[in-house]
This record gives C-alpha cells, structure tokens and sequence, in this order.
C-alpha cells in the first residue's frame, strides 16, 4: 500500500485520539480544529521516521501530546488562546439519552483541562486505557511514576468533581 494511503488510513482510524488530545488542550472550536491540523501535519512529517518500536497509537499519542503541548504555550506566550467562555461538550455519548450520565463526563473534562500539561496528558492516556508502561513511554518517566501521578491525580480530580458541584 501506498505511503500516503496508509497514513490517510491511520489518522481515520485514530482520530478520536487526535481529537480527544485538540479538546483537552483548547478551549473553543476555533482552536480544537487548528490543533488538530496541527497534529495531523506533526504526524505526517514525523510518520517516515517511525521504525515499530512501539505500537503506532503509543507513537501518535507523543506526536500529538508535543504538539499539543508546544502549542498551547505558543498561544499562551504569543497571542492568548481564543475563549469564547463557551465550554465544550466533550465525550458525547450518541447511542444514550442518558443526561446525568453526560453531565458527569462533561463535568469531569471540564476538570480534567484545570490540571497542568504533563498531567492532563497522563489523565487522558489513562481513559484511552494505555497501560503504564505506555504512559511511561510516551512521557519519559518510569512506570513506577506513572503509577504513582495516576493515583495522585485520581485523589486531585475526586476533589475537583466534589468542589464543582
């Protein structure tokens, strides 16, 4: 298969990761969409350079948490991020009318984007249930670190889901 055509099928495949990653690092539509063209560019330019040595969601999950992060302190330095004070809907659920149950999920994205970079990202690779030997992968820390801030952050986000109310 054709280089271009295995990448086209790769970002299909994976987009939700790649918008999971815009939504956490953005803060309107505007921005979610330049991050994620952003992301796709990163990955393309970077996609020769990948030899197997992990799985190819571990190597997109650094590509776009980099990205990610390199941008957000672009904006912030340079020009602000766009914040309409609008929040968006993140996670949303099609096949269930289940409202409370969406509530909570929005609830909890909401919280998930009040912690700092490193540790959004381990939050958000966490949810997409990468083990902690991929999470230390793609952040370079030891499993045991890993580990360690995940459960921090669970204790961090109770608090945060219990002072939104």
């Amino acid at each position: 298969m054709e280089r271009k055509t295995q990448f086209t099928a790769l970002i299909h495949e994976n987009q939700g990761l790649i918008i999971k990653i815009s939504r956490l690092y953005t803060n309107c539509l505007e921005d979610e969409e330049d991050l994620f063209q952003e992301i796709v560019l990163q990955l393309w330019r970077s996609y020769s350079s990948f030899n197997g040595d992990s799985k190819i969601t571990t190597w997109m999950y650094r590509v776009a948490l980099n990205t990610a992060i390199t941008s957000l302190r672009k904006f912030k330095k340079n020009e602000g991020l766009h914040d309409t004070g609008d929040e968006i809907a993140f996670a949303k659920i099609p096949e269930t009318e289940d409202n409370q149950l969406q509530e909570r999920i929005d609830k909890l994205y909401r919280n998930i984007k009040k912690l700092p970079d490193i540790e959004r990202a381990i939050v958000s690779m966490y949810l997409d249930d990468l083990s902690y030997r991929e999470i230390s992968e793609n952040l370079g820390i030891s499993e045991v670190n890993a580990r360690v801030k995940m459960n921090r952050l669970k204790k961090m986000l109770k608090i945060l889901m219990e002072s939104d109310e």
